[in-house]
This record gives structure tokens, sequence and C-alpha cells, in this order.
């Protein structure tokens, strides 16, 4: 699939990133300590993609954690495995931090990397809804699934604000800041407190709170996880309604249609209309298989949130589809036509048929949205290295080999390309001009040993040593 035609590559370039963050922690608090502490720690050398992914491994280390411990999101792990939770999730974020601050410092920034931090981003929303779970001991159950969609929706909605206003904007609390550091704060009371079953006891009387007549007994003997899950929605609740209006008031003082952005509220409301039916249609996934599946649906957010950035990046049209919703269709439509009766065989009807289903969906998800991702890292990693070699397959350099030589003819990085035996493109140190570049449109036919792509008037000592 292409997400980035050759005719956008000029957005791309005149892109500017604008962000407003009206975070009183951050402002007074972390900033100071990412510039006056951690970004030291860095060396000039180190990538900030690669700041990036280190970040994120924490978690990805923290998660593994949890499915050896914890895997059905229902049991106490030990003590030490909430605090590394902790820690990891501290580590992530500070990291996503800094990684902006690298760029700028090495002059490696640009809008492909912002794209990539934005992903892994939305990654790492599933990964700690689920640890979220599994810190609170809500097992797989409806309650997950409401802090899955919280979180997603949020992290939605947020990239819709941007991509219709033009401006990053957090708020005075603001999941990134805020949010992390009380999820934090909610793993390592978990460890002191010695698992997650503290969470199950009322909230009312274990703080203390007399019982007044005013106050049923419903309400006064709910658990704090009932209670986290309020405050959750009433946030969430806030934040969306915040961002709404936000949108509208932009778009009205640009004189723009009001209306129109709500459209792109549409796929994120078919989306979990979808994951809620097939759920309820089948409850052997919900209660048994819900880990997998909230992976899968985390895959689904994060593939949305990405085209609607790239979308942001080139000034496209916003991405109202997405290709990873027809398997789910499908699958509630199979599970749902039977039980109306409908004339369906009910391909997926048994319980072993709806697991391995899951677990291809999953399967699936990874690899479309690993080919959305990996061009685009690679060559943002290239992109802002003055001198990188780097190696693309022929297929994907049949679209975005344009982009490459674009992009580095536009940071004062003249590169071109070679052909070699094992049909991978190889850069070659050869002045170029922007307006030189073409369009090389990569066949099934052979090449000859040392075939030039471009410039046949030149010669590399590159070309003769590695062709």
């Amino acid at each position: 699939m292409v997400y980035i035609r050759q005719w956008d590559l000029e957005a791309l370039r005149q892109y500017k990133y604008s962000g407003v963050d009206r975070s009183l922690v951050s402002r007074y608090i972390m900033k100071p300590f990412y510039t006056h502490v951690v970004i030291k720690c860095f060396p000039m050398s180190m990538a900030p993609n690669l700041i990036t992914l280190t970040g994120f491994s924490f978690v990805v280390i923290n998660f593994l954690t949890l499915l050896w411990y914890n895997p059905g999101l229902d049991t106490d792990c030990p003590p030490w495995v909430y605090l590394s939770w902790a820690v990891g999730l501290f580590l992530y974020q500070t990291f996503d931090a800094v990684d902006g601050t690298q760029a700028r410092r090495t002059r490696q920034s640009g809008p492909l990397g912002e794209l990539f931090d934005h992903g892994v981003d939305a990654c790492n929303t599933a990964l700690e809804v689920l640890m979220f779970a599994g810190a609170m001991n809500l097992g797989q159950t409806w309650a997950t699934v409401l802090a899955l969609f919280g979180s997603a929706l949020t992290f939605y909605v947020q990239t819709w604000d941007e991509y219709y206003t033009q401006v990053l904007t957090l708020g005075i609390i603001s999941g990134p800041v805020e949010g992390i550091l009380t999820l934090c704060l909610v793993y390592i009371f978990t460890a002191v407190k010695g698992g997650a079953s503290f969470w199950h006891q009322p909230m009312m009387p274990t703080m203390g709170v007399p019982q007044i007549a005013l106050i049923p007994d419903h309400i006064y003997n709910l658990p704090f996880t009932s209670w986290y899950l309020i405050y959750g929605g009433l946030l969430l609740l806030f934040s969306t309604v915040m961002s709404i209006m936000n949108v509208i008031d932009v778009r009205r003082k640009r004189g723009q249609s009001t209306l129109q952005p709500l459209l792109g509220l549409l796929p994120v409301a078919a989306a979990w209309t979808l994951i809620i039916s097939y759920l309820h249609l089948n409850p052997i996934i919900l209660n048994h298989h819900l880990v997998p599946f909230s992976l899968f649906v985390g895959v689904i957010n994060a593939y949305s949130v990405g085209r609607m950035i790239i979308a942001h990046l080139v000034k496209m049209e916003f991405p109202y589809q997405n290709v990873l919703l027809f398997p789910l269709l499908f699958a509630v439509f199979d599970s749902a036509a039977p039980k109306m009766g409908w004339p369906w065989p009910g391909y997926l009807g048994d319980s072993t048929n709806q697991v391995a289903f899951v677990f291809g969906c999953l399967g699936l998800g990874l690899g479309v949205y690993g080919s959305f991702v990996h061009p685009f890292t690679r060559l943002h990693d290239v992109l802002t290295r003055g001198k990188a070699r780097m190696h693309v397959s022929a297929d994907i350099a049949h679209f975005f080999s344009p982009m490459v030589l674009w992009h580095l003819t536009a940071q004062e990085m003249p590169l071109t390309f070679i052909a070699n035996p094992r049909r991978r493109l190889l850069p070659v140190e050869i002045p170029t001009k922007f307006s030189d570049l073409w369009l090389w449109k990569f066949g099934t036919q052979e090449r000859a040993p040392g075939e030039r792509v471009y410039d046949e008037d030149k010669r590399s000592p590159y070309l003769r040593a590695n062709c």
C-alpha cells in the first residue's frame, strides 16, 4: 500500500512542528530535569530514534514480566515486578521526552521523526493498559476493555485534534505527563501494598470515610478499581469534549467547516462498535484470550494514528479507512448471522477457530503495521545522517526512492543510488541536484553487476568496491 505519493513530498519538506504544552509539571519539573540532567547522559553519536526504541524496550521487558507472572491479569505478582514497571515506564517517558532534544542538537530532526515517535507511543498504549489491568487485577473482563477504550480513544482524539488544528496541544493535565506519572505511582503503591488485591477493597471504608444516609450501600462499598475507572471515564469525557471544542473553535476562526472534522471521529466509533460486538458475541475471547485481542486492538489504533500523522505531515485528506477492520467486520458478521437466523454457516463458529482467528489477526496487524512503519523509520535514520549506508529492498525502493533522493538533497547530503547483483540499492557519493532527480521504476528485469541506475557519467570508488 502506498502511503505518500511523490507529489506530496514538497509539503513534507515544508512541514514545521508546532506544539503547546500547558502542563505545569512539565514546565517546572520535568523539562528542567530533561534539559539539565538527562540529555547530558546521551552522546552526540546516539541517534534519536535509538533513544526512542531504547525507552520502548523497557516497556516491552515489563510486558514480558506481566506475561510470565500474571498472564490472566488476575494474579498478584512479586512486589519487585510492580516496581520494575514503574521504573520502566518512567524511563520510557524520559527517553521519549529527550529524543526530540537529541534530534535538534544533532541536527537530525524531521517530520519522519515525529511519525516514528508517535508510532511508538501508540504501540505503548495497549501494553500499558494491560499492565495497568495486571496491577489492579482487573482480569480478562469488560473493565480491562473499558480501560483500553479510554486509552485508545484519548490517543486517537489527540492526534485528530493535531490534524485539524496543525498544533499538538497538551493541556494542564495530559496523558503523556501527568497520566504516566500517575500510573508510575499506581505501580509503586501496588508494590508497597504487596499486590494488586489491595485495589479490590472498598475504597470508602478503607479510607475511613463514615457512611451516611445519603450514600447508598452499593456506592459506599465500591472498590478502588471501580472508582478509578469512574475517574478515568470523567477525564476521558472532559478531554474529548475539550478537543472537539478546540477543533471547532480553530476551524471557525479560519472560516472553515466546523462539522466536517467530526466525520474524522467516525472511524474510531466504527472500530469500537466492531470490537465490542465481537467480544459480546464471543465471550471465550473476552474471558480467556483478551490479551492477544487487546494487542490486536492496539495495532488497529496505532495504524489509524500513524496514517493520521502522515496525512498531517504532508497535508493529505483525512484517512478514514483502516484495512485492519475488515477481518473484524467479517468475524462479527460470521458470529452474528447464525444467531440471527440468517442462512450463513458460521465459519468461525467454535472456540478453536475463534482463538486461531484472533492470533491470525494479531499477526496480520503486526505485518500491516510493520509494512507501514519500517520504510519510514529506515528512511528517517538515513535521511538525517550525512554519509550513512542504507540497504533497501527493491520493492520498497520502487516507491520510496524518490522520497529518499528528495530528502537527501534537501538536507544538502548529496547521494544517489546504484543497483547491485543482489537487487539492493547502495548509496554512492555523487553530487546531485534536486532538479535532476527522476522517479526510477524498478521492474523485474535482471541487471548486470555494477549496472548504474542513475548518473551514468560519474565514477565512484564505492561502486567499484562493492559491485
